[in-house]
């Protein structure tokens, strides 16, 4: 579980929660009303931009902003020189034996001992990564089309509450009450926006980004395996996929190169 996102999520109800009940009386800020004019316009909408399909498939998604399952640059690339030993020593049947947790890699290695070409092999995995992009890019547009129409119904319900209350000022004493229940829903569209919706969208377009980096690196060290790149060849290869910083942890074992050479 990714402990940053339960924290800012929890963190964020209960601070203005705390805030709410430290003001006073915490019942006022319940309005069944307002909710239903936020929390059902927003999925109205939703459904409206999107397919039924999509709308589903981006709570599955979406739940990758709470998992961190992706491996590191430098583990992936130590899985990678590791298999190009394996593959130049026993050649790339041997790669079938190899059962790697991450589905796209495992994907990979079967491809290599299956013995496609490096054509093939690009050509399915980038299709892979593909369309895992295009599924994550659907989920976040779900989410951020969540966050611009929360704010928007949350108005909408404050000017609903409004004309209620203008069409019942006859007892002024009514007034400061309707007028507090006409503005919680511009109160609840805010918070869902801006505590919810936008912030899952982005630590999803952030999960994307990972991910995208992670996979070009397993389809660069399938390909150079599939050359039959020895492992400080493709060891020097792959360094391109990390930043100046992290290269400089990458050491050399020695033994490894001549092993491998």
């Amino acid at each position: 579980m990714d402990i940053a996102t339960i924290i800012g999520l929890l963190g964020g109800t209960i601070l203005v929660l705390v805030s709410i009940v430290m003001g006073g009386q915490a019942t006022i800020f319940l309005n069944i009303q307002g909710i239903l004019i936020v929390v059902g316009g927003t999925l109205a909408t939703c459904f409206i931009k999107f397919s039924m399909k999509e709308v589903i498939n981006s709570v599955s998604v979406v739940m990758k902003a709470f998992r961190v399952k992706i491996q590191s640059p430098e583990e992936i690339m130590e899985k990678m020189v590791s298999l190009a030993r394996i593959a130049k020593e026993s050649g790339l049947i041997a790669l079938e034996n190899e059962k790697p947790d991450d589905e796209f890699t495992a994907k990979a290695f079967q491809f290599l001992a299956d013995g496609f070409n490096e054509d093939r092999v690009q050509e399915l995995l980038k299709q892979d990564l593909r369309s895992t992009i295009q599924r994550h890019t659907t989920g976040q547009k779900v989410f951020k089309g969540m966050g611009s129409s929360a704010p928007a119904f949350g108005m909408i319900g404050t000017l609903i509450g409004l004309v209620q209350m203008l069409a019942n000022m006859s007892n002024p004493n009514n007034i400061g009450p309707a007028m507090a229940v006409a503005l919680l829903t511009t109160l609840y569209g805010a918070l869902l926006s801006n505590l919810v919706f936008l912030p899952l969208a982005d630590k999803l377009a952030l999960r994307t980004q990972k991910e995208q980096e992670t996979k070009s690196l397993v389809i660069d060290g399938a390909l150079g395996i599939c050359r039959g790149l020895s492992g400080m060849v493709l060891e020097e290869t792959l360094k391109v996929h990390l930043s100046p910083k992290d290269r400089l942890k990458v050491v050399p074992n020695k033994a490894k190169r001549a092993q491998t050479s």
